[in-house]
């Protein structure tokens, strides 16, 4: 493995479902990375067709000391009748990195999210004893726990949960109207343009100028 970036002890891996019953447990997750003053990593950030995806996964993997694993989705494909198995296997990754890697990569702090307490049991036991959090598929909830597993990885002083799920709301409201002035369309809008138009108004937030939803 190459040697750890400058950003490494700032980027948080996000592995999760890119559908879009997942988008706003998604959105919620890179707000409140940014919101705390982390910079959130997914597969979403690449699109180079000269690499696979798995390659795209080991760099972001590598580049992140910290990672959130969502594994809540094991209901079978519509399509196909069977389970996704990307969320897991990306977790082993991030796993047998933190246990083999390098000094830096030991470093690396995980947190996994599962819809319900326990569940995973059921599906992938070798967790077993791992303290595993759950969102109940809400967005203020993964707002909350996640802020709360930064504080206690990282020993630095984060906004509230409270005032994090009120930014977030208020983001949420004005999206639509910051996406029509770039003429994107706030659904739609590809990773880096979400990420754009939420650093932006993060920068105008924490700098007291409060945006307010048209």
């Amino acid at each position: 493995m190459a040697a750890a970036p400058e950003t490494f002890r700032e980027d948080v891996f996000i592995n999760c479902p890119f559908d879009d019953d997942y988008r706003d447990l998604f959105r919620a997750l890179i707000f409140t990375i940014h919101a705390c003053g982390f910079r959130a990593r997914s597969a979403r950030e690449l699109d180079d067709c000269g690499q696979t995806r798995i390659s795209k996964l080991y760099g972001i993997i590598e580049e992140s000391r910290y990672g959130i694993h969502d594994i809540s989705r094991t209901q079978l494909d519509p399509a196909h009748q069977l389970p996704r198995f990307n969320m897991p296997l990306e977790l082993g990754i991030f796993l047998g990195a933190r246990q083999y890697g390098k000094p830096e990569q030991r470093q690396k702090k995980v947190l996994i999210f599962d819809i319900e307490p326990f569940r995973f049991q059921k599906f992938v036991s070798d967790l077993a004893g791992m303290d595993i959090h759950a969102h109940d598929g809400r967005a203020e909830v993964a707002i909350s726990r996640t802020r709360d597993w930064l504080v206690n990885v990282t020993r630095s002083q984060l906004p509230g949960s409270k005032k994090l799920i009120r930014w977030y709301h208020e983001f949420i409201a004005i999206l639509p109207a910051i996406a029509g002035e770039l003429d994107l369309d706030a659904v739609t809008a590809s990773y880096f343009d979400f990420e754009e138009m939420l650093l932006k108004w993060l920068e105008n937030i924490k700098g007291g100028q409060k945006l307010k939803a048209g």
